[in-house]
C-alpha cells in the first residue's frame, strides 16, 4: 500500500514538473515576441525619451507657443512640488491656506459626526442574547483582522524593496525623503486599516441593534439603524482620508509632499487590495459553505446548529464591510492623487495650480456637508412617511437619499465654484464648465445605482425572470437566466459611462485649458482632466454611497443574530422584553421584515459596485496620462508610439485581457477550493439532534478554515500582480501602456457583469424566500445553488477588481520609471532579461493559484500526509 501510494506520489511529481517546465517553455515563448520588437528598435525608446522619464516637464508643443510662467520641473511623481497655496487670494482676500485650513474643522466634525453616532448605536436597545451573538462575530472579525494586518506588513515588504531600489539607489534621494515615502506608505496601509476596523465596530452595534429593534414588528427602525451605521463609517471614512491629505498639503514642506502623496496613494491601495481581495474569499467560502448545508439537510436559514452561520456572518462584515470600507478610502485618496500629479503636471502656471487645487479640495470639503445635509433631509421625510407604517418599501428611501444627495451635490458644486473660481486662467466661464463636469460623475453615482436596480432589485423583471426560469428549468436556467443578466447590465451600464464621459470630454473642448496650440495654452490633454474629474464627481456624495453600500452587510447579519440569538426559546422573553423595553414583541413580524429588508441591503449593496469601480477605470486614466507625460516629455516627443501602429502597445492591450481572466478565476478558484473544505467539515460535525447551536469550537474551525485560503489565494494573487506589473513594465514602456488601458477596460465589464449577475441570482433566491414563501422546495434548492455561484461572482472577483486595478496603475508609476532608468543606465537587454524572470516569476504563482490550490491536488496531499 505504501508503496503504491508513493509510485502515485512520485507520478504525480513528475507530471507536476512537467508542466511547470511546460509554463516555463510557454513563459519564454510569450516574450520572445516583444522583445524581439523591442530590440529591434520599436520597442526600446531612445536616450532622449527614456531621460524624459526622470526629466518630465510639461512643455509647449513648440517654444513659440510656451506661456510665459515655465512649468514646474518634475524628477518623477515622488518629486513634484507643490507652489505655495497662500500665494492665491479667494474670497475677497482669504488665501488659499486659510480655507484648507478651515476645511480641517470640517474633516473634524465629519469624525464627530461618526462618533456620535457609534455611541448612539453602542447604547441602543438590545436583548442580551441578541448582544451576545454579535459580540461573538465582532471577536471573530478581530481575529481576522490581526491577522489580515500582519499579512499585509508582508505584503509591504515587496513595495518597500522596490521603493528603496529606486528611489534610493537609482533616483539617489536622500535618505531622509525614501523614508519618508515609506513612513506615507504605511500611513495609507493604517487608513485603510483603520476605517475597516471602525466599520466592523459600528456594523456589529447595528446587527443586533436592527434584529431587537425588528421585535417591535415595524418596518421604520429596521431601516433606520443600518443606514444610520452606514452614514458613520461614511462619514468618518471620507472625514479621515480628507484630513490625512490636507495635513499633507499643509503642514508638509511642498518639496516633499510628492514623495508624500505617492508613498500614500501606494500604502492605501496596497492595504485596499488585500482587505478587498481576502475578505472576499473568506465571506464567500463561508457563505456557501453555510448555505449549501440548508439543501444537504433541509435545515432553515441561519440555523444555530450550523456551524458555518457565525463564520458566514463574520464573512459578511470581513467582504462586505472591511473590505468596501477599505476599498472606498483608497479610491477617493487614490483619485485625489492623481488629479493632484495632473494638475502638477499639466497645468502651467503656479497661479493656476493653487487655484484649482484650492478648488478641489473645497469641493471635497462641500461634499461632506453635502452628504450630512440630504441624509438629514431624506431621514426626515422618510421618518414621517414611514415611522408608523405597517407596510414600507425598505429600497425607497435609499433610493430617495441617492437622489438627493446628487441633487444637492449638484447645486452646491455650481454654488462653491462660482465662489472660488470666478474668473480662472482669465476666462469668467471655467467655473460653470468645471461644475458641469463634476456633475456629470455625480449623476453618474445616481444613475448607475437606478440601472443597477433594474437588474437586482427583488422588484425588477430580469429577477423575476430567474425566479421564473428557475420553476421549470431548476438550477441550470437559474444560472442561465443570471449570467444573462448580468451581460445586459454591461450593456447599459457602460453606454451611460460612455454618454456621461462624452458629456464631459464635449464640455473639455469649450476651451477648457486655453485653446490648444495657442500660445495662451495652459492645460496640456483638458479631455484627461476632465475625465478625472468625471471619476471626481463619482466620489461626489462619497459617505452616501459607502452608506447605503454598508446598509448591506448590516441587514445580513441582523437575520442572522435573529436566528443564532434563540430568542424565541428564551424563558418568558416576551414579557421580560414588555418589562425591561416596553413594547410587545412579534416573531413572526419580525423575521418576515428582518428577511424583505435583506433583500434591499442586497440590491444596494450591488449599487455601489459599479460606481467604486467606475471611478477606478475613469481615475486610472489620469493615473496613466501621467506615465504618457513623462515618457512623452510633456506630449512633445515619441506620441507615435501611443498608437496601434506601435506593435508593444497592441500586444500590451491584448495581454490586459488575460490578466483579467487569470485574476478572475484565480479568486474564485480559492472560493472554490475553501468552500469545499468548509462544507467538508460543516457536514462531518454539524449535530442536528439533541442541541440548540454549534459548538463555539466547531465555528471557529470555520473561520479558521475560511482565513487559511483567504490568506493562501491572496498570497498567490498578490504576487502574481507585482511580478507581472514589474515584467510588462520592464518589457517596453508603451506596452505597459497599452497594458494598463486593457486591464481598465476588461476590468470595468467583467466587474460589471460578475456583480450585477451575482445581484440578480442572490435576489433571486430572497423572492422565492419572502414573496413566494418556498423555503425548503425545489425551486429553493435551485435557487440557493444560483445564489452560491453569484456569490464569488458579486462578492469576490468583480469588486476586487478595483483595487486591482488602481494598484496596478499606482505600482506601475514606479515600476516604468525604474525599467527606463534601468534601460538607459545598463541597456535594454538588461531590462529584457529582468522582464523575462519577473514574467516567470508571476507565471510560478499564477500556475499555484490555480494547480497548487486543486481540490483534488490537495485531497492527495492531505492522503500522503496521512499515509506517513
Amino acid at each position: 500500500m505504501h508503496t503504491w501510494l508513493a509510485t502515485g506520489l512520485m507520478g504525480r511529481v513528475i507530471r507536476s514538473r512537467r508542466t511547470l517546465a511546460l509554463v516555463a517553455v510557454l513563459a519564454v515563448l510569450t516574450f520572445a515576441l516583444p522583445v524581439a520588437i523591442a530590440q529591434q528598435g520599436q520597442a526600446a525608446p531612445p536616450t532622449s525619451q527614456v531621460a524624459a522619464v526622470t526629466t518630465a516637464q510639461p512643455a509647449a508643443a513648440t517654444q513659440e507657443t510656451a506661456p510665459a510662467t515655465p512649468a514646474p520641473e518634475a524628477t518623477g511623481e515622488a518629486n513634484l512640488k507643490l507652489p505655495d497655496m497662500s500665494s492665491v487670494k479667494f474670497l475677497n482676500g482669504i488665501s488659499g491656506t486659510t480655507l484648507l485650513e478651515i476645511g480641517l474643522v470640517f474633516c473634524a466634525l465629519g469624525g464627530l459626526f461618526g462618533l456620535i453616532i457609534y455611541m448612539q448605536l453602542k447604547n441602543a436597545p438590545v436583548h442580551r442574547s441578541m448582544r451576545e451573538i454579535s459580540e461573538l462575530i465582532y471577536e471573530t472579525c478581530k481575529t481576522y483582522l490581526v491577522t489580515q494586518g500582519k499579512f499585509i506588513l508582508i505584503l509591504e515588504a515587496f513595495i518597500a524593496v522596490v521603493i528603496i531600489l529606486y528611489f534610493g539607489i537609482l533616483e539617489h534621494l536622500a535618505l531622509n525623503r525614501v523614508v519618508i515615502i515609506l513612513l506615507f506608505s504605511l500611513v495609507g496601509i493604517a487608513g485603510s486599516y483603520g476605517v475597516a476596523w471602525f466599520g466592523i465596530r459600528v456594523n456589529t452595534f447595528a446587527n443586533s441593534r436592527t434584529a431587537f429593534a425588528g421585535l417591535k414588528g415595524k418596518p421604520y427602525p429596521i431601516y433606520a439603524i443600518p443606514l444610520k451605521a452606514g452614514m458613520s463609517i461614511g462619514m468618518m471614512l471620507i472625514s479621515v482620508e480628507l484630513l490625512i491629505m490636507l495635513c499633507i498639503l499643509l503642514f508638509i514642506p511642498g518639496d516633499y509632499a510628492g514623495s508624500c502623496f505617492i508613498g500614500f496613494a501606494i500604502g492605501e491601495s496596497l492595504g485596499a487590495a488585500a482587505l478587498r481581495i481576502a475578505g472576499g474569499i473568506f465571506t464567500k467560502i463561508a457563505d456557501i459553505g453555510s448555505d449549501l448545508m440548508k439543501i444537504v439537510f433541509k435545515i432553515k436559514e441561519d440555523d444555530a446548529r450550523n456551524p458555518g452561520v457565525i463564520a458566514d456572518c463574520t464573512g459578511d462584515n470581513a467582504g462586505d464591510s472591511v473590505g468596501p470600507s477599505a476599498d472606498g478610502f483608497e479610491t477617493y485618496g487614490v483619485t485625489g492623487v492623481a488629479l493632484i500629479t495632473f494638475i502638477l503636471l499639466g497645468v502651467r502656471g503656479a497661479h493656476i495650480q493653487v487655484e484649482l487645487l484650492v478648488w478641489i479640495f473645497v469641493m471635497r470639503i462641500m461634499m461632506l456637508v453635502a452628504s450630512a445635509v440630504s441624509y438629514f433631509l431624506n431621514e426626515a421625510i422618510a421618518k414621517a412617511k414611514y415611522g408608523t407604517s405597517d407596510v414600507m418599501n425598505f429600497e425607497a428611501p435609499l433610493t430617495s437619499l441617492v437622489w438627493i444627495t446628487s441633487f444637492v451635490s449638484i447645486i452646491l458644486t455650481f454654488i462653491v465654484s462660482k465662489l472660488i473660481i470666478p474668473d480662472l486662467g482669465g476666462d469668467a466661464s471655467l467655473w460653470w464648465k468645471l461644475s458641469t463636469i463634476i456633475s456629470c460623475g455625480t449623476l453618474a453615482g445616481a444613475i448607475i445605482p437606478e440601472l443597477v436596480k433594474v437588474f437586482t432589485s427583488v422588484e425588477s423583471s430580469h429577477v423575476k425572470e430567474v425566479v421564473t426560469s428557475s420553476e421549470e428549468g431548476g438550477a441550470s436556467l437559474n444560472i442561465l437566466s443570471g449570467l444573462v443578466a448580468g451581460n445586459f447590465s454591461a450593456y447599459w451600464l457602460g453606454i451611460s459611462i460612455v454618454a456621461l464621459m462624452s458629456i464631459a470630454y464635449y464640455v473639455s473642448t469649450m476651451g477648457l485649458g486655453g485653446v490648444i496650440g495657442s500660445p495662451g495654452q495652459w492645460m496640456l490633454a483638458p479631455a484627461v482632466f476632465a475625465f478625472g474629474l468625471v471619476a471626481f464627481g463619482f466620489l461626489g456624495m462619497g459617505p452616501v454611497t459607502i452608506a447605503v453600500d454598508s446598509y448591506g452587510p448590516v441587514t445580513d447579519n441582523a437575520q442572522s443574530v435573529y436566528e443564532l440569538s434563540l430568542i424565541e426559546s428564551v424563558p418568558n422573553v416576551k414579557a421580560e422584553v414588555k418589562k425591561d423595553f416596553g413594547f410587545d414583541v412579534n416573531f413572526e413580524r419580525a423575521k418576515h421584515l428582518l428577511e424583505e429588508n435583506d433583500g434591499a441591503g442586497n440590491t444596494f449593496k450591488a449599487t455601489a459596485k459599479p460606481v467604486l469601480i467606475g471611478t477606478a477605470v475613469v481615475g486610472a486614466t489620469t493615473m496613466i496620462f501621467s506615465i504618457m507625460m513623462a515618457l512623452t516629455d510633456g506630449l512633445t516627443k515619441h506620441t507615435e508610439n501611443l498608437s496601434l501602429l506601435h506593435a508593444p502597445f497592441v500586444l500590451g492591450l491584448i495581454t490586459g485581457g488575460a490578466i483579467i481572466y487569470w485574476f478572475t478565476g484565480a479568486s474564485t478558484q480559492a472560493v472554490t477550493t475553501g468552500a469545499y473544505r468548509a462544507v467538508e467539515f460543516i457536514k462531518a460535525n454539524i449535530k442536528l439532534e439533541g442541541v440548540e447551536k454549534a459548538s463555539v469550537e466547531d465555528s471557529k474551525k470555520v473561520v479558521e478554515i475560511c482565513t487559511k485560503y483567504a490568506q493562501k489565494g491572496m498570497f498567490n494573487i498578490f504576487l502574481t500582480v507585482f511580478f507581472a506589473t514589474l515584467a510588462f513594465a520592464f518589457v517596453e514602456p508603451y506596452y505597459f501602456i497599452g497594458y494598463l488601458i486593457s486591464i481598465a477596460i476588461f476590468g470595468l465589464y467583467q466587474a460589471i457583469f460578475m456583480a450585477n449577475a451575482g445581484g440578480a441570482w442572490d435576489n433571486a433566491k430572497k423572492v422565492v424566500e419572502v414573496e413566494l414563501k418556498q423555503k425548503g422546495t425545489p425551486l429553493h434548492d435551485a435557487t440557493v445553488v444560483g445564489d452560491t455561484v453569484g456569490d464569488p461572482f458579486k462578492d469576490t472577483s468583480s469588486v476586487a477588481l478595483n483595487p486591482i486595478i488602481k494598484f496596478t496603475t499606482l505600482f506601475g508609476l514606479l515600476a516604468v520609471q525604474l525599467a527606463v532608468r534601468l534601460t538607459r543606465e545598463q541597456g535594454s537587454m538588461t531590462s529584457h532579461v529582468l522582464a523575462l524572470l519577473f514574467f516567470i516569476v508571476s507565471v510560478v504563482f499564477v500556475w499555484r493559484s490555480f494547480y497548487g490550490m486543486r481540490i483534488g491536488t490537495e485531497k492527495t496531499s492531505q492522503k500522503a500526509k496521512a499515509a506517513a
